[in-house]
C-alpha cells in the first residue's frame, strides 16, 4: 500500500456479524472533512436568499422559536422556507437521494428519521398558521428551472404547504 494509512473509526464493536471499519484518513482529518458539511449558508440557500431580496422580500433567518429553525422566515407573510439537500431530506424520486451501500441500516433509518421529523414539524407550522414552501437542491442546481414563481407564491398564494420541484 503505497501512502495509504488505514485508521479505525470508532471503537470496535465485536460479535457476529460486526467488524472494525477502516478510514484511508486519520480521524483529525476525517473531522475536519465532516466539520465542512454546513447546515447553515448552504449554496443551495443562498441562491433562494439572493433571488428573494432582489426581487424586494426581506427575511429572518434561522428563527429558533418556530419548529424545525426554519431557513428563511417572511413574517410579514407568514410563511416558512425550508432549503432542503435531497440526500440528508430524502426527496422522493430524486437521484440525489442516494443510500450509502455500507452500514445500509443505520443510514436508511437515520435519513428515514430526517424525512418524518420534517413532516412533524411542517404540519406543526401548518397547524400555527405559517405557510410552508420545501424547496429542494436538486430543483436550485445549476441550470434548473428559474424561480420566477416563487414571489408571486409568497405574496399571493394560498397553499398552506407548497414543495417544489414537485416529485
Amino acid at each position: 500500500m503505497t501512502g495509504i494509512l488505514l485508521v479505525a473509526i470508532g471503537r470496535a464493536k465485536r460479535g457476529p456479524g460486526r467488524s472494525v471499519v477502516a478510514d484511508i484518513v486519520d480521524s483529525s482529518t476525517r473531522s475536519r472533512w465532516m466539520s465542512g458539511i454546513r447546515g447553515k449558508d448552504t449554496r443551495p440557500e443562498l441562491v433562494v436568499r439572493r433571488y428573494l431580496h432582489s426581487i424586494g422580500f426581506r427575511y429572518r433567518l434561522h428563527v429558533r422559536h418556530l419548529p424545525g429553525c426554519p431557513d428563511i422566515v417572511l413574517t410579514k407573510h407568514r410563511t416558512c422556507i425550508f432549503v432542503h439537500g435531497c440526500y440528508w431530506h430524502r426527496h422522493a424520486g430524486c437521484k440525489y437521494a442516494t443510500t450509502p451501500a455500507t452500514r445500509r441500516d443505520f443510514w436508511l433509518a437515520k435519513l428515514e428519521a430526517n424525512a418524518q421529523r420534517d413532516m412533524r414539524v411542517a404540519a406543526g407550522l401548518v397547524e400555527a398558521g405559517w405557510r410552508v414552501i420545501e424547496l429542494w437542491e436538486c430543483g436550485l442546481r445549476g441550470s434548473g428551472e428559474p424561480l420566477d414563481w416563487l414571489g408571486p407564491e409568497i405574496a399571493e398564494g394560498s397553499a398552506q404547504f407548497l414543495s417544489w420541484p414537485p416529485t
